[in-house]
This record gives structure tokens, sequence and C-alpha cells, in this order.
């Protein structure tokens, strides 16, 4: 671990000042406060880091977990009397849950079967993870808070008393002393109602009703009308450095310089901004509460919510894996990464903390700062520690306006653009009444209108839903032989046992039999590693392929880029119709691979192979 000390020291530094502010703003963006990012920055990095399967991944409060605990968050409180130390244990309670949940998935054997998540479902996500953080961070960003525009909050006074005399009422019941017909207990209650409780109440209902995407929408002319100016330009000009600063330098993180320069401008000039919360000082105290309220009643109705977590934080974290094995060229272990995420989600519950998973951006920060083990993610959570301690007091002067800033560019740079410029360009292979669409597209936008409006996981679960339909339908219209993309030893045709040794030497010839869709990339992704190092050209063989999907496409061009960067010369043979069309679709043919790379025959291919290999020679 320590034989490259300095390298994951600096990584580790780097990546722990780039989660500074993230981890601040997805914690003002769950509703728990900056402090519980900051918790679950520490927590989840360090503990991650120790017990987890990828030695250079940086892990931390992610924006699709914190999009998910936010609602949960709210949900919870709401059924609290709005009252959120009264609903923390229930919330913490929840984040445990979560963290278990993902140490039996990562014992169960399950990291394996994140790959079998097709790319639309993916895709319709993190655009929806993107649009639901941008539109909720309108609000702060100008300024509005729902809770303290009086006039919106006197609207649900009646409803207001409503609840609060429904809650008594269940209070009675669950104390026993509800009697039928008698209501002298209840009345004497209601009596002791102050407006101040009814205030508080409607407070609680208004902030309910404005939340999420829907809600930003349905407050958002009150809002345009009561701007706080003076916020609003703190969170510009936080988005304009943030972007702005990129194009002078990448070797200081971009949203650290506006998190800093405009704090500082804003605190040094005596400004009247609306600052974050308090963030305690002192050592991170464990929340006890979470085992005494720890019971199967209390829990039961938060199962699914904590399972949700639990399986959104695999796949965020997975995903991130595979990035960093394709930067570092190792080989992540999905199982044990699962534990190390569990681990991590639980005590940064027990301390308050909002969960997490494996971060891109952070991950990619400490590999290219020179983090090559576990003790970059451990110095990464050790760093935010140490910044806590000594400047927590400092932080809490922090706009909140500027950490909407930082929010909105989270936003905007977690949606998935690559999808979204290839909806024009796949194939419209189904018919919905008079229309012709693209099963691809329909499965990326349904996910993304329903995650965005409704339910995350419900929107992902109808996606692998249709998705897996739809590919049924496909394979069984093709009448294929069963699909066989195995990257391992490959076994020669018939017209290929005649081949000279010298092209046998210089040549290696992969085979594709059957579709090529999201089942069977992770075989195929192997391909590159197996070429052996006399290989100077690859074959490819595509004529019993019948069908790509997107995910099969852009694992293919993910391996023809690595053979690229390798000066491997790719040959592409007999390709079929709906896999050249998505191939030229995205310009793979002609850009990668160019036009008198692409044969109808082996035997010309062969040709071409014999001519050049001679003229080499």
């Amino acid at each position: 671990m320590f034989k490259h000390l300095r390298g994951d020291l600096f990584g580790g530094i780097t990546a722990g000042i780039v989660a500074l502010p993230l981890a601040l703003a997805f914690g003002v963006s769950s509703g728990l406060g900056p402090s519980a990012g900051l918790y679950g920055a520490i927590f989840i990095s360090f503990f991650a880091a120790l017990f987890g399967g990828t030695s250079t991944q940086i892990s931390g409060p992610t924006a699709p977990m914190t999009a998910v605990s936010m609602v949960a968050i709210a949900g919870i409180i709401a059924i609290n009397d709005g009252d959120i130390n009264k609903a923390l244990p229930a919330i913490l309670t929840v984040f445990l849950l979560a963290g278990i949940m993902q140490v039996g998935l990562g014992l169960l054997g399950m990291g394996k079967y994140i790959k079998y998540i097709p790319y639309p479902v993916v895709s319709g996500f993190m655009t929806a993870i993107g649009i639901i953080i941008l539109v909720t961070q309108i609000l702060p960003a100008v300024g509005y808070y729902p809770e303290e525009d009086e006039a919106y909050v006197n609207q649900f006074m009646p409803e207001a008393e409503e609840q609060i005399l429904e809650n008594i009422l269940q209070e009675e019941a669950g104390e026993g002393i509800l009697v039928l017909e008698d209501f002298t207990e209840t009345i004497k209650r209601a009596d002791k109602i102050t407006p101040a409780d009814m205030l508080k109440e409607a407070g609680t209902l208004a902030s309910k009703e404005a939340s999420g995407v829907t809600g930003t929408f349905k407050v958002l002319p009150r809002a345009l009308k009561n701007i706080n100016w003076l916020e609003l330009a703190l969170a510009l000009a936080t988005i304009i450095i943030i972007y702005g600063f990129k194009r002078i330098t990448t070797a200081i993180p971009s949203t650290l310089v506006a998190l800093i320069v405009v704090s500082g401008v804003a605190f040094g000039f005596k400004m009247d901004y609306r600052p974050i919360e308090q963030i305690p000082s002192g050592l991170p105290i464990p929340n006890l509460e979470i085992f005494t309220a720890f019971n199967l009643d209390s829990i039961t109705p938060y199962i699914f919510t904590a399972f949700t977590l639990a399986l959104l934080g695999a796949i965020d974290s997975l995903l991130t894996s595979v990035v960093a094995d394709n930067m570092t060229q190792t080989k992540h272990k999905p199982n044990k990464e699962l534990i190390g995420q569990g681990i991590g989600n639980s005590i940064a519950a027990i301390f308050g903390g909002i969960p997490g998973a494996g971060a891109t951006i952070r991950t990619v920060v400490n590999i290219n700062s020179g983090g090559k083990t576990k003790l970059s993610g451990m110095v990464a959570g050790v760093l935010l520690l140490i910044i806590l301690l000594a400047l927590g007091p400092i932080a809490s002067q922090i706009p909140a306006a500027v950490l909407a800033g930082i929010l909105v560019t989270v936003g905007i740079g977690v949606m998935d653009y690559r999808g979204l410029k290839a909806i024009p360009h796949l194939p419209k292979d189904i018919k919905i009444g008079p229309f012709k669409l693209s099963s691809e597209v329909v499965i990326m936008l349904v996910v993304m209108v329903l995650s965005s409006v409704w339910n995350l996981v419900y929107a992902v679960g109808i996606g692998l839903v249709i998705a897996s339909l739809m590919f049924m339908k496909k394979i069984g219209d093709l009448t294929a032989q069963r699909s066989n993309v195995r990257a391992l030893r490959e076994e020669a045709w018939s017209d290929e046992k005649n081949i000279p040794q010298k092209i046998k030497d210089e040549v290696f010839i992969k085979h594709i039999k059957g579709p090529l869709f999201f089942g069977s990339t992770n075989e195929f992704q192997q391909l590159a590693s197996q070429i052996p190092d006399t290989a100077s050209t690859v074959i490819i063989r595509m004529g019993r392929m019948q069908y790509m999907d997107q995910t099969g496409l852009y694992a293919m061009e993910d391996v023809l880029q690595d053979l690229k960067r390798k000066d491997v010369t790719i040959l592409l043979v007999n390709i079929l119709d709906q896999p050249e069309y998505m191939l030229e679709r995205i310009d793979i043919i002609p850009d990668l691979i160019p036009k008198h790379h692409v044969f109808k025959s082996f035997k010309s291919c062969l040709e071409w192979v014999d001519e050049n290999l001679n003229s080499q020679t």
C-alpha cells in the first residue's frame, strides 16, 4: 500500500479538495444540512476505500444518491410534524439499512449482475438526476424559500389545522385513550394548539408542496416575483467562475475556486446574504438514537426506500469502478466493492452522514493526480475530517446561494449528453400508432420522465422491463442462433484453415456470433486484452451478428478506440444491415474505421492483408 505513497497522498488530497464543496452542497440539497454531507464524505471515503474492491475509487455523496435521499428525507420529515430532529433517527435508520443491504448484496455475489442494466436505462436515469438537481436548485439560487413566504404559507392554514387534529387522533389511538362518542381529551389537546403550531405545520406543508421538480414549477411564478437579487448574483457568479476558471487551468478545481472567491467577497463586504446552516465544531458524534429506535414496526415502512438507496449506490459505484479500470488497466472486485460501500454508508449513517457511492469525477481526479492504491481514498477522508475540525466555523459562513450555484453545474454535468445526442440517429424499429420510434429512445425517455416527476427506482424498474420485452421481441423476430461473442479461445472457421502462417502470426481473427447486446458486452470487452503482442492487425468477422443494441454499440466503440490507441489495424468483414446502420450513425464508420477497411467478404479481406503485409516487408 505504501509503495506509491507520494502519488496516493497527492491524489487523495486533491480528490478531498474537490469533494469539499460538493459534500457541503449535497448536504444542503438533501435537507439535512452541510454537516451531513461532510460527515458522509468523511466516513464513506475512508471506509469504502479501506474495505472496497476498487483501489483508486473515491467515494462520497453523489448526485444520484442525494436526489433519492432528498425525497426520502422530505417524506419522513413530513410525517414527523415537520420536525427534523424528531425525524432524524428514522432517516438515519433508513441510511443504515441501505448500507447493511449493500453489504448483503456483496456477500450474495450480486455485483456481477449490474452489467446487465441496458445503456438507455442508465442514460435516462442519469439525465433525470441532472434535471432534478438543476430544477430543484432554481428556488435557492433566486433566494426564494416557500416556507418563509407568508402569503404562500397562509394558503395551507386550513389544511394545517386538519393535519394537526389528525395527528392528535392518531396519538390518542396509539395511546389507547380514544373513546368513540367521547372526545373530551381530544378537545383538551385541540385547545392547546397555538397560532405558532398552525404556522409551523403550514410551513411544513408549503415546503412539501414546493419540493421536487413538479413542486418547483408550481411555485416558480411566485419565486420569480420575489427574487432576491443578491442571492441570484452570488449564484450566477459561482456558475460563471466554475465554467470560466476551467478555461484558464484545470490544475486547481474550479468549484473550490468559486466557493472561496464568491464566499470571500460576500463575507468580506458584509453583504446581507443567507448563510448555510451552522456546521458543528469538534469530532462527529454517533447518533445512538438509531439503535433505540431500531425495531421492526418502525423500520418496516422504510425498507423499500432503503433498498432503493442500496441498489442505486451499487449501480453508481460499480459504474465508477469500470471507469477506474479503464484508466488504470486494472480489474475491480465488484462484490468486495459493494461490501466496502455498505460498510462506509453504515458508519456514515451512525454519525449522521448522508449516503453516497463511488464518485466518478473525484475518482478520475485521484487517478490523474497519482493515486494508485486504497490509501488515496483514505487520505481524502482524513483531509475532510481535518477541514471539518479546523475550518468548521468558517465554512458555516458560506452563502447558501453559492452552494446552489455549485449544484446547478453538477446537474448540468451529470446529464448523459452522449445518449441525448444519439436520439435523432438511432433506428426507428417499433411502431406506436401511426408513429415509428426507436425502442432505445422510448426506454430512455420513459425512464427520464418518470424519474424526474415520479419515482427514481420505479422508473428504472419499468425501463428494465420495457428493455427486456423489446429485446426478446427483436431476438425472436431475428430467429437468430444462440448468442456467442466469447472473447477467449477462438476456433477457426472452415475458410480460415489454409491461411498462410505469415498472416496467422500477425493477424488476430475475432468472430462475433449472435447479437451484441447489453447482456453480452462484458465478454466482448475482453477482446483488446487477449490480442497477442505479435498481432498488428485484427479482423472482426460480423457476418453472424444480426443485431446490435446501443449498449453493444458503445462497447464496440470503446474496444475499437482501445485497439486504435495501440496502433492495431482493424478490419471489419461482412457487416449486416442493422449493425452497419448503427456503426454509421455515430460515425464509427468512416471516422474510426475507414471505408477501405470494411470488406464484404473474408476472401477480399485476406487479399488486402496479404498485399499490405508484402508491401511492409
